[in-house]
């Protein structure tokens, strides 16, 4: 019987269209360790290595480990974007702003 983690993690990459290979490759995990993950209840994964698996799926930890629902993965979504956002330099800041800016033109 999987996990909540893992029935995350299975969707999530489903709807990326990863296979185990692709998101081991991405993590830097081993195949295995992601079927672990998706199918069984590892009694202590690796924080590094969910934190990594997230990202790769475009969610935060918080929301991977989250075992009452409480995020959204859409806020979850959202709240990594914006992690990633936050580590470009200025210059690809102020590009991703006209972008922005250019939707609200519409």
């Amino acid at each position: 019987m999987s996990t909540a983690l893992g029935k995350k993690i299975r969707e999530l990459r489903l709807q990326k269209g990863f296979t185990l290979d692709k998101l081991a490759e991405l993590s830097g995990s081993s195949k295995s360790y992601i079927w672990e993950l998706e199918n069984k209840a590892p009694p202590r994964p690796s924080a590094e290595k969910l934190s990594k698996i997230a990202a790769q799926l475009g969610v935060t930890l918080e929301y991977l480990i989250d075992e009452e629902n409480g995020i959204s993965q859409e806020s979850a979504e959202d709240a990594s974007f914006y992690r990633k956002y936050q580590q470009k330099s200025e210059a690809e800041k102020a590009k991703i702003r006209k972008l922005v800016d250019l939707w609200d033109d519409e």
